[in-house]
């Protein structure tokens, strides 16, 4: 088959079921979905309705109880954990929520951390990280720590560390749940410029249907299942 028709996420038949004491309280039930290279999609649902699960489930950062998730061709399932997190190291840009930034660096000591986590691919591109900084609107803050530092600047930084690898796919969790507008618009446009001019396959967990409306689909999650799986407007 095509590379281009190979699907770059596949779930299928996810379940993710944590125990408390003698109870199991299934939090992810049999999600079989599939995102082509490429594509913008959002998985939205309320508080408690296993979305956060799902992206973890998908990033390879818990186990599945059952079920499958195959990246790029490779399922996680069959991998050690060390060749897992290889694959997250190579593969995958992680933006979460919190940011998640290492206070004892400044901005560009973060994004260069992620660069030499990703494994040997000589040195950084400065003129790739010059772009980026300016379309992020960084470039004068790089020798800032994260606590002189906007949230918006934070989840801005948090951005360039994701994208400065080049991988090829984008889990941002919740990515603008902590800021104001203004500062929302700018991620949800990054990650549109990612998507686009990149061509990164983008996958957002949000509970916020006007964050999500940027996406090419929409996955809807209630309970722990997907209810929905609709292309918006702009695909």
């Amino acid at each position: 088959m095509d590379a281009k028709q190979t699907p770059i996420i596949q779930a299928e038949s996810l379940t993710k079921t944590y125990r408390s004491g003698r109870i199991e309280v299934p939090a992810v039930r049999g999600v079989s979905f599939s995102i082509q290279r490429g594509e913008f999609v959002a998985i939205v649902g309320p508080s408690g309705s296993g979305k956060s699960t799902l992206f973890y489930l998908l990033g390879g950062l818990t186990h599945a109880t059952a079920g499958r998730v195959i990246i790029d061709g490779i399922d996680f399932g069959s991998l050690s954990d060390a060749e897992r997190t290889r694959l997250r190291k190579q593969r995958i840009g992680f933006v979460f929520q919190r940011f998640n930034l290492l206070p004892a660096l400044t901005a560009l000591g973060n994004i260069e951390v992620a660069h030499m986590i990703a494994g040997p691919k000589g040195p950084m591109d400065r003129a790739y990280l010059d772009s980026l900084s300016q379309m992020l609107g960084i470039q004068g803050r790089l020798d800032h720590h994260p606590s002189e530092l906007s949230g918006g600047e934070q989840q801005r930084v948090a951005i360039a560390r994701a994208l400065i690898t080049r991988p090829a796919i984008i889990l941002a969790d919740e990515p603008t749940g902590n800021l104001d507008t203004k500062n929302s618009d700018a991620v949800l446009s990054m990650l549109q410029r990612s998507n686009r001019e990149l061509g990164q396959t983008i996958l957002m967990i949000t509970h916020n249907m006007e964050a999500a409306a940027i996406a090419d689909r929409i996955l809807q999650v209630r309970d722990g299942a997907i209810v929905s799986d609709t292309a918006t407007a702009k695909a």
